[in-house]
């Protein structure tokens, strides 16, 4: 699977990835801005799939509950 980052090290900047399902990868629990969620967002980059997945924590008074 190509990456965002491997299309723009090849000069393809009209790239788009592939659909993939949200249950072949994990939501994150950890708080948008944190080294965590960035480290979770880098991974995602690395890995080709999507930065955000719609059970991602999204604020504070996002419950954890609601991730599992």
């Amino acid at each position: 699977m190509e990456s965002v980052l491997d299309a723009i090290r090849n000069g393809q900047w009209d790239y788009e990835p592939d659909d993939v399902s949200e249950l072949t990868y994990e939501p994150t629990p950890a708080l948008p801005g944190t080294e965590e969620k960035v480290t979770v967002l880098a991974d995602r980059a690395r890995r080709g799939l999507p930065l955000w997945h719609s059970s991602d924590r999204r604020s504070y008074d996002d419950s954890e509950k609601a991730l599992r």
